[in-house]
């Protein structure tokens, strides 16, 4: 399967709300986006949860605002949309960083959730030649 109109439709109203409650420093409400049992892994150690989700983003400073890009989506059963995207993390006392981003949301009765939360930073600049 391959991005559709309706998976990216799916996956972009949930990382609008997410996107809004980061710009605006609400860890809380950040975190109420999430499954309650979600793995979450931006780039300092994983939790599992939504407590340690509010924590993660409690600890992200003020001014931290959120852009980004989908690039593919794909529909592995019913119910679950998974995504990949460019992410730009911007800071008002240093450089943006960029990084990708796979989620997965999952419908929980009406609503959609993100049930799994994975940032990677690719840095090309410190890859040996050729290195995959």
């Amino acid at each position: 399967m391959t991005t559709t109109a309706d998976d990216k439709a799916i996956l972009g109203a949930v990382l609008d709300e997410w996107k809004a409650d980061v710009d605006a420093h609400r860890p809380e409400r950040v975190a109420a986006r999430f499954t309650e049992d979600a793995v979450f892994q931006g780039l300092h150690p994983y939790s599992v949860g939504r407590q340690g989700i509010a924590e993660y983003y409690d600890s992200q400073p003020l001014g931290l605002q959120v852009a980004y890009r989908i690039l593919e989506t794909r529909r592995p059963a019913d119910g679950l949309v998974l995504g990949y995207l460019d992410v730009e993390f911007s800071f008002t006392d240093r450089p943006a960083l960029q990084v990708k981003l796979s989620v997965l949301v999952t419908r929980v009765g009406e609503d959609w959730y993100i049930s799994h939360y994975q940032v990677s930073r690719l840095d090309q600049a410190a890859l040996p030649k050729g290195a995959v």
